[in-house]
């Protein structure tokens, strides 16, 4: 008799308990951000496509002002638990509200540059405060 392997047998209610307390907060974050994005109808980062519309959710881990060709550019990078993605405004030196840490969800076209995702001035929503 062949024996599942235990990546495949579903997860009772210690195990997954055992596993929680075995993760690192980085994990935890990760998995919570990756539920965030599916229970709000976004696309996972990790999944998005070259040149595909798509509407993303996640937090903000940088913040950079970061001119190009001369002209004012800020620059975010969201992360959702899946991939990151760099979010950038072009000819804006700051926007209220776009800190590190907060969460957003932003619609767009994706865009490849220098192998990173990229989506340029996006429609957004900054999630509540209360929420986080």
């Amino acid at each position: 008799m062949s024996e599942v392997p235990r990546s495949e047998r579903p997860a009772g209610r210690f195990r997954r308990m055992f596993d929680r307390l075995s993760s690192s907060q980085e994990d935890l974050e990760s998995e919570e951000l990756r539920e965030d994005a599916e229970t709000a109808g976004c696309t996972r980062i990790g999944d998005c496509q070259d040149r595909q519309i798509v509407t993303v959710t996640g937090t903000l881990r940088t913040v950079t002002l970061r001119p190009r060709a001369g002209v004012p550019a800020l620059e975010a990078e969201l992360f959702d638990g899946s991939a990151a993605l760099d979010v950038v405004w072009l000819g804006r030196r700051s926007i209220v509200g776009i800190e590190p840490g907060r969460k957003l969800i932003a619609s767009g076209r994706i865009a490849m540059s220098r192998g990173r995702r990229v989506l340029f001035n996006p429609k957004y929503e900054l999630r509540p405060l209360g929420r986080e």
